[in-house]
């Protein structure tokens, strides 16, 4: 079917946004590839993870927030923190791909002196926010981030990414329960919710049901969406920048190694690369949906 052929009939403003999100399911697929690519190469890194979150990070980045690669350190940005820092991968692929270094870097990933360290460094990545990787960090430092953005009346906005296995640190809740205390609306934690983490399923390992009322009862405006869904997420986004007096999260329901069979919802592949032939098979599946 021609790209434009299911616009036919629709009113503007949804043929728009149905142009907008083929734009970006387009866009998603390349980053998987790229991220598929820096994997292989390094020999190491997070698949399943990398590969669960690309939607949200593809929202934000090309949506979502104000930022400019030609300016990473604009005061009037919104900030972005993995907080899940062990999906590097695809925040660099992102970071990449808009402009703010050279995508030849990305097959350097977790080589002796690479730009790309195995985990977000702000020190030696344009882009990155803060250093992150022990997980439980993230929230806080957005808090401290958020307050300071209301202190010097910048009405910009923090973007926080978690893994659901994450929220098992105790201080991620401490976190939340400071966002609500001050009244942080200009924060909003996004959950990967792929249900995995690096030993087995959330639930098994340590069950964070019932989600939804533990952030709720931490103050915290709650919206559950379909993670893989450019259109739920960038409405929740938007619900986020209307409420006022309180943070949001949006629990994003994803799947773990999402886009490629061989990965989907596997554990195995929470730490593991993909090999030559998987790589082989992936980058196949993923460009067939291009066709």
């Amino acid at each position: 079917m021609r790209a434009g052929a299911l616009d036919q009939g629709l009113p503007e403003n949804m043929s728009q946004t149905l142009s907008a999100d083929r734009r970006l399911e387009h866009k998603a697929t390349n980053i998987r590839i790229d991220i598929l690519k820096m994997l292989n190469i390094a020999r190491s890194g997070h698949t399943g993870g990398s590969l669960s979150c690309v939607e949200i990070l593809v929202e934000l980045f090309y949506e979502e927030m104000k930022h400019d690669p030609g300016d990473p350190a604009l005061p009037s940005r919104d900030r972005f923190i993995l907080s899940k820092g062990h999906a590097a991968p695809a925040i660099y692929a992102v970071l990449a791909d808009s402009g703010y270094f050279d995508k030849k870097e990305l097959l350097t990933l977790r080589r002796l002196g690479t730009v790309l360290q195995g985990h977000p460094d702000s020190k030696k990545t344009r882009g990155i926010e803060v250093s992150t990787g022990s997980l439980g960090q993230g929230l806080s430092m957005g808090v401290g981030m958020a307050l300071g953005l209301k202190i010097d009346r910048f009405d910009s906005r923090v973007y926080v990414l978690l893994g659901d296995g994450e929220l098992q640190e105790g201080q991620v809740w401490e976190a939340a329960m400071a966002s609500a205390h001050y009244e942080l609306d200009n924060i909003c934690a996004i959950v990967d919710r792929n249900g995995l983490q690096i030993d087995g399923a959330v639930e098994d390992i340590m069950n964070v049901e019932p989600l939804s009322d533990k952030w709720k009862g931490f103050g915290w405006n709650v919206i559950n969406v379909d993670g893989h869904s450019f259109s739920a997420l960038r409405s929740a986004f938007h619900v986020a920048r209307e409420i006022k007096g309180r943070p949001t999260v949006v629990i994003a329901k994803t799947l773990k190694g999402k886009g490629v069979s061989l990965f989907e919802n596997k554990v195995h592949y929470h730490g593991v690369p993909p090999t030559d032939e998987e790589l082989k098979i992936a980058i196949e599946e993923l460009e067939s949906c291009r066709r």
